[in-house]
């Protein structure tokens, strides 16, 4: 990759002497540098608050009220400044256990006066181009960063565009198969569970494709969202059959967070509970159960059959299902791997209690 060299070069010049900043200053000049000067300590923080593009601090050690290895600790223990480059220029004892001293504090690099002009316009010249790198990476990601969110838009609309025509065919077979000259024929009911089988089929391998391609961690936009109106419209879109019954807590609470991944979240464990539920009255309970360190704890509880506890684990892998699903090819195990990388990547955690053929609960904490 061949370094671009446009972006200007900040360097942060501090001596108690202003001799010595602009002999520094002379030497280091350059085409692109542009140089802040201060005095003493206070100034130079000052100054690196007022500057956030600073790449570059040359601190003398040896001055009045403030030394440079207090000022040092002072930039990196600032989280606007931590990351700012820092020379320590000295003409105090070398000794080994001055310059170490240096290194904890903070520095990157040592100079001592008197100063040799090749070597300290070497020196600065790697850090200038450590700087340009590091500016180069920084525009790369926010290209890809405007790459993605703009692919975020277009799988957003096609996800409705596809799903949209799916749930009208799945709603007309299931229709139809009220028919009693449907109902009459078994020949006729099986191709009817076919269809039903393709739809499903192919509606869980769409979502799975683009569940999958939203997992990038770029920053989203956020909103105010009611869990418990989020889930009551989630149920209503996946259309529950009449023998499960799925109760919603009173009390869930309202979120600031990105509607989307928790939608994802949500609808994943209640379709699970759901698709999966093999009791001739399925249960259902979606509930919350408290707020922990600044994280809302959520639950999706069902009375179904229940997973191992072998695969426990196993389930939020990518395309790992549990040993029930092996022979379900509408079980993409993806799902699940989603769900737990969504949940992660805000801080959260995720778990599962379960017991075969006692049900599951599926835990999640989600910042609050």
């Amino acid at each position: 990759m061949l370094l671009r060299m446009n972006y200007l070069f900040k360097i942060l010049l501090v001596d108690d002497k202003p001799e010595n900043i602009v002999a520094l200053q002379n030497m280091l000049e350059a085409e692109k540098r542009v140089f802040v000067t201060a005095t003493n300590g206070n100034d130079a923080l000052r100054e690196l608050l007022k500057h956030d593009d600073i790449g570059l601090v040359m601190l003398d050690v040896q001055m009045p009220d403030m030394d440079g290895f207090e000022v040092a600790s002072l930039i990196k223990a600032n989280p606007k400044t931590k990351h700012v480059a820092i020379i320590f220029v000295t003409a105090i004892n070398k000794e080994t256990r001055y310059v170490l001293k240096g290194f904890e504090e903070g520095a990157v690099d040592y100079l001592a006066k008197p100063l040799d002009v090749q070597v300290t316009r070497a020196k600065v010249s790697v850090f200038e181009r450590l700087y340009c790198y590091q500016q180069e990476l920084k525009q790369a990601i926010k290209a890809k960063e405007e790459v993605n969110a703009q692919l975020e838009r277009f799988m957003y609309t096609v996800a409705h565009d596809l799903k949209s025509p799916l749930s009208g065919v799945f709603s007309l077979i299931d229709y139809i198969q009220t028919f009693p000259e449907i109902q009459a024929s078994p020949q006729v009911q099986e191709y009817m569970r076919l269809c039903m089988e393709a739809v499903n089929h192919l509606n869980g391998m769409i979502a799975s494709i683009l569940d999958y391609s939203r997992t990038a961690t770029y920053q989203q936009k956020t909103e105010p969202v009611d869990t418990g109106e989020l889930a009551r419209q989630i149920v209503q879109l996946l259309y529950p059959p009449p023998h499960i019954d799925i109760h919603i807590a009173t009390a869930l609470p309202v979120v600031t967070t990105n509607r989307l991944k928790l939608h994802q979240v949500f609808q994943n464990f209640i379709s699970n509970a759901i698709k999966h539920n093999d009791k001739p009255k399925g249960q259902i309970e979606i509930g919350f159960s408290g707020l922990h360190e600044g994280y809302y704890s959520f639950f999706v509880k069902d009375n179904g059959p229940g997973i191992a506890l072998a695969d426990h684990e196993r389930i939020f892998k990518l395309f790992e299902t549990a040993g029930s699903d092996q022979v379900n090819p509408a079980n993409s195990g993806v799902g699940l791997n989603i769900v737990k990388l969504f949940v992660e990547e805000r801080g959260g955690k995720i778990s599962v209690d379960s017991r075969p053929g006692e049900g599951s609960t599926f835990h999640f904490t989600w910042p609050a």
